[in-house]
């Protein structure tokens, strides 16, 4: 069996994203309604922006599925972007047509300047089409699927969010009680009090013509023990899912459990007590590894937690350069949102799903739903 990998490819504004899925073993049960829903939740979230109002995703399931079973072979999935009837001529494939006019004031904080000038382009809209946090719906698109294969061996992946802007939510979060309530909540949190308080600080922001971050957190219950390995430095499951959530748009800080926080703390303080008992075996009474010691799952819940900035995208644009007239000058100003850390968190679960799978095939793995459970 070989290993869970993907491939994305599309344009923002162009026709679709596209997303080829390898790995995944035959005789998963799937049906395109539980991609769609995943692709929904990603859209929801208090803050969001317009384009959510235009853009309602609905997967195009192309290959490696056949009557409601996967074949083993490539699952290639289609997102359309109903927005493309608008930008045909701006993002046409072909030569001719009108001109677009081109963007040249990059945005702080965004892959705007770097990308130009990585690249040579004398047009910005070329670094903003694909490095825009579109691309990740064809991300949760194929993880729908990667968590229906961990589901189908207990393991499951939540999200939430915890903080937005300095606003943070310090209820202890136990899966699955209480993520019925995270999942009805308009920002994906499980206090009520403290949501609201971030919700008027997102109305503030948009007032402002600003606009806010924060952090998500992603849970997994279920893992086995010994998932990941110390052996190699790039074999290590913290480092991989550490690697995964750094690459979400906008994330800039990952921790694993308690992760800085017991930075502050005596060793005494910071390590989780080993027990054992007849019916447990070897447990603990305390979680702050957050499921993994040495690169390797322990037994506990994983817990992660990522830090994301503000957007870069404001209402009031901040200063800049444009990059042909080299002269001072408002940064482009394009639809956007005015906080989606509740959808990063649903990409978070996304990229933690793809690790956690990736390694379980690894250490179980078949070519069939059927021998991955023999062999479990």
């Amino acid at each position: 069996m070989g290993k869970i990998r993907f491939l994305t490819a599309g344009e923002s504004h162009g026709p679709a994203l596209m997303v080829i899925l390898e790995g995944i073993p035959a005789g998963l049960p799937l049906v395109k309604a539980e991609i769609d829903r995943d692709l929904a939740r990603r859209q929801q979230g208090f803050g969001r922006g317009g384009r959510m109002v235009i853009e309602k995703d609905e997967v195009e399931i192309i290959s490696g599925l056949r009557r409601g079973l996967t074949l083993g072979t490539p699952v290639g999935l289609l997102v359309r972007n109903r927005d493309w009837e608008n930008w045909k001529e701006v993002m046409a494939a072909e030569p001719g047509g009108p001109e677009a006019k081109p963007v040249t004031t990059p945005r702080p904080g965004h892959a705007d300047l770097s990308g130009a000038l990585k690249f040579g382009f004398q047009d910005i809209r070329n670094v903003i089409e694909r490095a825009s946090a579109r691309e990740t719906a064809a991300r949760v698109a194929a993880a729908a699927i990667v968590k229906k294969l961990l589901l189908t061996f207990g393991i499951d992946v939540y999200s939430r969010v915890v903080q937005v802007g300095a606003v943070c939510d310090h209820s202890e979060f136990h899966p699955p009680k209480g993520y019925e309530v995270i999942e009805n909540s308009r920002l994906r949190c499980l206090s009520a009090t403290e949501e609201a308080k971030m919700v008027d600080l997102i109305n503030q922001a948009r007032e402002n013509g600003d606009t806010l971050g924060g952090i998500f957190e992603v849970k997994s219950t279920g893992l086995p023990v010994g998932l990941g390995t110390y052996t190699q430095w790039d074999l290590r499951l913290d480092g991989l899912l550490a690697q995964a959530l750094m690459s979400i748009p906008g994330v800039k800080g990952v921790e694993i459990g308690e992760g800085f926080r017991l930075a502050s703390l005596f060793g005494s303080k910071a390590h989780d007590e080993i027990f054992h008992g007849p019916e447990k075996g070897f447990y603990r009474k305390t979680n702050r590894a957050g499921g993994l010691e040495a690169g390797i799952t322990n037994g506990q819940s994983l817990i992660i937690r990522a830090a994301m900035k503000p957007i870069s995208t404001l209402g009031q644009p901040l200063t800049t350069v444009d990059i042909i007239s080299r002269k001072p000058a408002a940064a482009v100003k394009e639809r956007s949102d005015v906080c989606a850390v509740p959808a990063a968190g649903i990409v978070g679960e996304a990229m933690a799903a793809f690790v956690l799978a990736d390694a379980f095939l690894e250490k179980f793995g078949g070519d069939s739903i059927a021998e991955i459970k023999s062999r479990l």
